[in-house]
């Protein structure tokens, strides 16, 4: 069984680098651009995973992962940031992140 990955960025590169690489170590990969793409992604798929970005245009990071949480307690959140700070840090896990990963990182 496949293992379903949700990755939310407004990076086009970033979307691109991640599909690829996650795709090619065997997961099934969606992409979305914007938060609320992102949330009918997650209506309409089983994912197990979900790499989101935190400064997004509209809907931002930490309102996708309240959304996310509300609909799902259990499902892996990951935050990608090149602007961590403790205080979002700290906010983020509260509200129900699991990790995040500050950008640039190494996709290995």
């Amino acid at each position: 069984m496949a293992r379903t990955i949700l990755v939310i960025d407004d990076e086009r590169n970033m979307r691109w680098v991640l599909e690829r690489a996650l795709t090619k170590a065997g997961y099934d990969v969606f992409t979305a651009e914007r938060g609320e793409q992102a949330l009918e992604h997650f209506a309409r798929h089983a994912i197990d995973l979900v790499l989101l970005d935190l400064k997004m245009p509209g809907m931002d990071g930490m309102t996708v992962l309240r959304e996310l949480r509300q609909r799902n307690k259990h499902v892996p959140i990951l935050l990608l940031t090149a602007y961590a700070t403790v205080p979002t840090a700290v906010e983020a896990l509260q509200i129900g992140a699991n990790d995040y990963l500050r950008k640039p990182f190494d996709v290995e």
